[in-house]
């Protein structure tokens, strides 16, 4: 069964449109929208999809072919939501990210990439429901949006990266001019938060590579305290770190972990920064591991006659695969060399993983030794090192691939790279004489956790004694709480003029006298990006954003523009040129808007009051509960609540606990770092501490 978008094409006597998945979306390719998002998006959809012939509940929506190989064509679909004939007209998402007083936008639209198994079955009703997509963006027709997931090879894909992915996320943005995109980072890998490991690691989130910075935080973590938090983590000291855990179990592990990385590395390791960002280079072989113990630890009845049939007829030719092939284990140590064997053997890894990199991009053929020496420089700038491994490797057995070097077509010495089958090769690997020189058993991963072994293993030893339960430290604690706290990222796409004949002005909606005190402190916090051509007048921009404000607002449908606050005594024929500055805001007025609506802010009609006494002033998208006195809300977390606790059924606040008696406590938080530096827990927050604990209930 093909993609359905094929067979409506079919229907319909047209050619499909496909395009490459790496080139898609780049600049003119194959669209140059020079508009705002509102006005993109239509471009986008005329151009660049194909129109389904069914909808989803009542939403129409388009296919976009992705082309990634000849055997690989990607379904991108865009769904067209109406809020007003939708079920969930206002936005959770810009409430918990800050923009819940933002106007409601009259269209969002979905973008899509269904998982694999997916691909060949038209979309369900419940599409926008599902969190297994492969990519799932949302962006309201206003230009603020929200990456909402995506998954790439560990999220279940057997074809596409989650960089392959969201390389495309953002190039779709960037083409369409969407305004800024919001992401809740929850990603988690081997148990691992990843905002917090790479956090540490690199500075910023893995969101952070395509621009995504901090937003807001939670529980009334402000920027200032997550910066302040990550260089707190990122600046321990390596032998610091050795010294705290000197009388604790893990000492000789974390000891060892530290001094091997160290061995490894051409720079110096000084700072857990330094030894994070160092392993997280170094590709893990812990899931080939694990397929190998599980293909040689239980067989099937039927997998082993299988093997043994094979063996039987192909003994001879399989048998002269491996012919004369050495482990490179056993060629390095029968070698007077002045770099240590750790290091011989990590350059061998990057040598193997540059080979399987240009077979899987290739498909063929090798790498000549200049190639592959570049290639591998990228990692090891000791060119004597890889001249020595280099030398050396030709029908060596590196982890489970067999190097090999030979004289090409072309009389140029070239390398090649060969895999050896975990289930069909094993036997025939222990026939050879060489292998039986040291026991097959080596390939696969040692009984006791050595460091090196799996790297992502190490990675999440160290993960979680140093940063989750580092000994005595208050101070790592609340940094690293702060860092897990902070959820929510943006990426804001600065406003650039372009290079033609057209001004362009920002235009947010002052209301008239009579609005004013319904309205006052309600408007959009942005404008809308309005283009007139040079010789327009200011009657021409009035009616540009009268449209404008219409096209994109429920409450605006009817907004009429009276007046243009910045031209100050010019009349509705004078020519704009020279009176303001493209790119300008401007502040207009008018009538007309619905302020009996309910679809008027994306947070919603419920007016929550919040004021916790973490500092939280806004819903954060984290577990609250209300006062039953004065119906204000906080968080249970900062109540004494526990997230497996069940919200109790009658709460009252600590403000309300003190007209019925004084306060229990009061005792602020403190702590010192090595550095002699007195810090308060609450300024790491941003918050007042006091524990007034007269959270009850009422009985």
């Amino acid at each position: 069964m093909s993609i359905p978008i094929l067979e409506t094409c079919r229907k319909r006597k047209r050619r499909p449109k496909l395009f490459g998945l790496h080139s898609f979306a780049e600049p003119g390719c194959p669209i140059n929208p020079t508009g705002p998002f509102r006005d993109n998006i239509r471009i986008f959809l005329k151009q660049c999809a194909e129109p389904e012939d069914y909808c989803v509940k009542g939403m129409p929506l388009w296919c976009t072919l992705l082309v990634r190989d000849k055997s690989c064509v990607v379904p991108l679909y865009t769904i067209e939501e109406g809020v007003n004939h939708s079920l969930n007209p206002f936005c959770d998402h810009c409430r918990c990210t800050g923009w819940g007083n933002h106007l409601v936008s009259k269209r969002k639209y979905h973008v899509v990439i269904p998982n694999d198994q997916d691909w060949n079955k038209p979309l369900e009703d419940n599409v926008l429901n599902i969190h297994s997509h492969l990519l799932h963006g949302l962006i309201h027709c206003n230009g603020f949006g929200h990456l909402l997931c995506i998954n790439g090879i560990e999220g279940g894909s057997k074809y596409l990266y989650g960089r392959e992915i969201m390389d495309l996320w953002d190039r779709i943005c960037e083409i369409l001019k969407a305004r800024k995109i919001s992401v809740e980072d929850a990603s988690k890998k081997h148990g691992m938060d990843l905002r917090l490991l790479h956090g540490v690691a690199y500075g910023h989130t893995w969101f952070g590579r395509w621009g995504y910075k901090f937003c807001r935080g939670s529980y009334g973590v402000s920027e200032e305290n997550y910066d302040r938090a990550i260089e707190i983590l990122s600046s321990q000291k390596l032998d610091k770190i050795i010294q705290d855990f000197s009388d604790r179990e893990q000492s000789r592990q974390i000891k060892c972990m530290v001094q091997h990385y160290r061995d490894l590395s051409e720079s110096q390791l000084v700072t857990i920064r330094d030894l994070f960002k160092f392993m997280l280079t170094i590709k893990s072989r812990s899931a080939l591991q694990k397929k190998l113990v599980a293909a040689t630890a239980a067989p099937s009845a039927s997998v082993q006659k299988n093997s043994i049939r094979i063996s039987f007829h192909k003994k001879d030719n399989s048998k002269e695969k491996y012919l004369r092939c050495k482990r490179f284990t056993s060629v390095i140590a029968h070698m007077d060399s002045r770099w240590p064997a750790k290091r011989l053997e990590f350059a061998a890894e990057v040598i193997v993983d540059a080979l399987k990199q240009h077979k899987s991009e290739v498909g063929h053929g090798g790498m000549t030794r200049q190639d592959l020496r570049d290639a591998a420089r990228m990692h090891i700038g000791d060119t004597g090192l890889l001249d020595y491994v280099l030398k050396s490797m030709n029908n060596v057995i590196v982890g489970c691939h067999i190097v090999r070097r030979g004289i090409n077509s072309a009389r140029v010495l070239e390398y090649t790279i060969d895999d050896v089958d975990p289930v069909k090769d094993l036997k025939l690997l222990e026939a050879t004489e060489e292998i039986h020189q040291k026991p097959l058993p080596d390939l696969l991963p040692a009984p006791a956790p050595v460091p090196g072994t799996d790297v992502y293993n190490d990675v999440v030893y160290l993960y979680n004694n140093t940063l989750l339960n580092y000994p005595e430290s208050e101070l790592l604690e609340l940094a690293t709480q702060a860092v897990l706290d902070s959820k929510h990222f943006v990426k804001d796409r600065p406003f650039r003029d372009e290079d033609d004949q057209l001004l362009r002005f920002f235009c947010q909606v002052i209301p008239g006298l009579f609005d004013a005190e319904n309205m006052a402190t309600e408007t959009s916090p942005a404008g809308e990006l309005v283009m007139v051509p040079l010789h327009a007048t200011v009657f021409d921009l009035k009616q540009a954003a009268e449209k404008a404000l219409r096209d994109t607002y429920c409450i605006m449908d009817k907004f009429v523009v009276t007046e243009v606050d910045n031209l100050g005594e010019m009349e509705d024929r004078d020519v704009l040129f020279g009176a303001l500055e493209s790119g300008a805001e401007i502040l207009v007025r008018g009538s007309g808007i619905d302020l009996d609506s309910n679809l008027k802010h994306e947070g919603g009609v419920d007016n929550w009051i919040v004021r916790c006494e973490c500092g939280a002033r806004d819903d954060d998208g984290e577990r609250m509960i209300a006062c039953d006195i004065c119906e204000v809300w906080q968080h249970t977390r900062c109540c004494g609540i526990e997230e497996s606790e069940a919200v109790p059924p009658l709460f009252v606040c600590p403000g309300c606990c003190t007209s019925f008696g004084p306060p229990m406590t009061n005792s602020p938080l403190e702590f010192q770092c090595s550095d002699d530096l007195l810090l308060d827990s609450a300024t790491m927050y941003g918050m007042d501490y006091e524990y007034d604990n007269c959270i009850g209930l009422l009985q």
